[in-house]
């Protein structure tokens, strides 16, 4: 417990580190953009946005998240972060269409506006750098929580952006070839999509109690029946929290001589320590069973 409560507390220190980050270079876009007439820049400044957004919404759950359990919540406030993660992806996905929407209208119409390359190169780059900076911050936090992978995966996409906005920014300036900067912002819509859709499929794990993808079911079931004195495992059932925070039980067919030579408590911690040590599963319950009992149940629940 005290581990998470210092995981939590550096979260929110990066978080609020990379949200300063992000609100400055976010205003430098919007500016650039409107300044230059770049719609790449103020596509990236749009995702910018949303990263702003993802941030702040990222400290609100990790504030709530840190809140202990309740007796109407026994596992706390951690889900407050799939949801705010969930949040988070459909912005994204919002953001997405409404730069295709504009991409393709100035690509179509090219002399909508005039587009100028020295200062949407210039804003670019400083938008480049900080992002750089922004993803080194976050990275090792995104290991461990869903929320945090949100604004690690937004960051990163941010500096993707910014390269395409360079890129296109240098094309218009030695070429003229103006077009390249809603080339861009088409691209940086594009680099959006699949992001968003990884952060909802994960949410979508979670909210849908899914097996965790680094979960092999097949794999548990064997360490278990491997265990001294266990006939057999049946009614498995694996699922998170949130990210990193797994969750599991099962019902346990044991040997008789476990009930009558009071070794229950032994085995429990056999099974507790096999799957924290080997599958990472921070709660587990079993339900051990004499081999009658456990031939009573199945015909029960089949």
């Amino acid at each position: 417990m005290a581990h998470d409560h210092a995981q939590h507390i550096d979260n929110r220190r990066k978080l609020w580190l990379v949200l300063g980050i992000v609100a400055v270079v976010l205003v430098a876009e919007v500016v650039g953009g409107i300044l230059t007439g770049s719609l790449a820049l103020l596509a990236d400044a749009g995702h910018m946005f949303s990263d702003l957004t993802g941030l702040v919404l990222a400290l609100v759950a990790l504030g709530v998240a840190a809140r202990p359990a309740t007796q109407r919540h026994t596992y706390g406030y951690r889900r407050v972060e799939v949801l705010a993660a969930l949040l988070n992806g459909l912005i994204l996905l919002g953001v997405a269409v409404s730069i295709a929407i504009t991409g393709i209208s100035r690509l179509l119409d090219p002399s909508q506006v005039e587009v100028l390359g020295v200062p949407m190169l210039i804003v670019a780059v400083v938008g480049l750098l900080a992002n750089v900076i922004s993803a080194v911050i976050l990275r090792s936090s995104a290991k461990t929580s869903i929320n945090m992978r949100g604004a690690y995966f937004e960051v990163l996409g941010d500096l993707f952006g910014s390269l395409g906005v360079i890129i296109a920014a240098g094309i218009i300036l030695a070429t003229g070839f103006v077009q390249a900067d809603a080339i861009a912002s088409l691209v940086i819509a594009a680099g959006i999509l699949p992001r968003a859709g990884a952060l909802l499929r994960d949410v979508w794990r979670v909210l849908n109690q899914s097996t965790p993808p680094d979960t092999d079911v097949d794999l548990i079931r064997r360490h278990i029946r491997d265990a001294p004195g266990v006939i057999d495992v049946h009614d498995v059932h694996v699922w998170s929290i949130t990210t990193g925070q797994h969750v599991f039980t099962a019902h346990v067919v044991v040997e008789a001589a476990v009930f009558a030579e009071e070794r229950t408590g032994e085995m429990l911690d056999t099974l507790s320590e096999c799957l924290a040590g080997h599958f990472d599963v921070e709660h587990s319950t079993f339900q051990l069973e004499p081999a009658k009992h456990a031939g009573h149940e199945h015909q029960q629940h089949s």
